[in-house]
């Protein structure tokens, strides 16, 4: 029932349109020309102020012809860098850049979906329920839009996120959470050939500190990473300033807590046994979630691939998505698989088959809707 050829339109469009993360209103606008002469409902919340970004969140309500029920869909306007002047071209049913730019897979893919879904249904007069989307900003730089996205807006109990690489048919049930720790480390400067002695050097500090600290992979379910360290003197100071980032990641809330105390802990002994200072710390970024197999929303999207033909499979992702912040303020988000690959390169491609067979999915989750 989708419009194979106007979803594939659309998408070539959308990818054409310049959004990278924080200048996401050209999309918006797109967004709001499209919908609205399909009688959908749409507005922005006021997120700008805290997200940095040129336009909100965009919320979109299409009212229902009968009772039911269906899920919140939602994706991300925005891209990341380089991701300007996009020239999508199609071979032998893939889709690429022309590989100086990313494609906007990620996750245009999932905003055309949703697009395509609601003509069908409108277009088609299929008896659906009131039909719920969000299309978020700047989720490549921190997931901001989903952070201080307003939840009061939200009617829908369930949400399903189309942003994942993978095949249609492929069910994240469980992502990281995260701490970013942003550091510095004060010690105190002196001449390095007269008076060494008197200095406290920040990057002696800061090295110790990290060579105590477990790093890379910790366990199936957690890691941690040292991003940068940046600290430039000329050789004849004893640095006072080194600064660090760094972030942790698990799946299990408790051994994210522990792995990111255990990384604070090490700066703060290195200081103490330095007499060093340490400023920043910790900042959460988001949690993690977890659904079993056998949880409702996983079983109704698993029905519905199996009525479309896909092979559903469910799987543990290493990164997050707006799915965690969604299920931090309760509610119940799984993402799903659009076909993209090799994100956030100029190397990025999707499959025209994906991007049609998670259109198919997404519109039959909506129709299985009905009451």
């Amino acid at each position: 029932m989708i419009n194979k050829e106007r979803l594939l339109s659309t998408f070539l469009d959308y990818v054409q349109i310049d959004s990278e993360s924080g200048n996401e209103a050209a999309m918006a606008a797109r967004l709001k020309a499209d919908l609205e002469p399909l009688g959908c409902q749409l507005w922005m919340d006021n997120s700008t102020d805290k997200t940095g970004s040129s336009t909100g969140n965009l919320f979109c309500t299409l009212p229902g012809t009968v009772p039911g029920s269906a899920p919140l869909f939602s994706a991300h306007m925005d891209t990341v860098v380089p991701g300007v002047g996009v020239v999508p071209v199609v071979k032998d049913g893939v889709i690429r850049s022309q590989g100086n730019t990313v494609l906007g897979g990620d996750d245009k893919s999932g905003v055309a979906v949703i697009v395509e879904t609601i003509r069908t249904i409108v277009e088609q007069g299929l008896p659906h329920p009131t039909l719920y989307a969000v299309f978020t900003v700047s989720e490549e730089v921190g997931l901001l839009g989903s952070k201080h996205m307003d939840y009061s807006q939200i009617k829908a109990d369930r949400a399903l996120v189309l942003d994942s690489s993978g095949d249609a048919g492929k069910i994240i049930t469980s992502a990281p959470g995260q701490y970013k720790l942003k550091a510095t480390v004060v010690g105190r400067r002196a001449h390095a050939g007269i008076a060494p002695e008197d200095g406290i050097s920040a990057i002696q500090v800061l090295s110790e500190a990290i060579s105590n600290m477990k790093l890379l992979r910790i366990d199936e379910e957690t890691t941690a990473n040292i991003g940068s360290i940046n600290s430039q003197y000329a050789t004849n100071i004893v640095p006072e300033r080194a600064d660090l980032m760094a972030e942790a990641r698990s799946r299990s809330d408790e051994k994210l807590e522990a792995q990111a105390n255990h990384m604070l802990d090490c700066l703060k002994n290195a200081c103490e046994k330095y007499g060093a200072t340490l400023e920043g710390g910790l900042i959460k970024a988001y949690g993690a979630f977890c659904h079993s197999d056998n949880d409702p929303l996983v079983q109704e999207v698993m029905r519905a691939c199996e009525q479309i033909g896909l092979t559903p499979s469910t799987a543990a992702s290493g990164g997050g998505s707006d799915a965690n912040n969604m299920n931090s303020h309760g509610l119940k988000a799984l993402v799903l698989g659009t076909g993209m690959s090799k994100v956030h390169t100029v190397e990025e491609e999707l499959t025209v088959k994906n991007l049609e067979d998670t259109a198919a999915l997404v519109l039959q989750i909506a129709l299985n809707s009905v009451q």
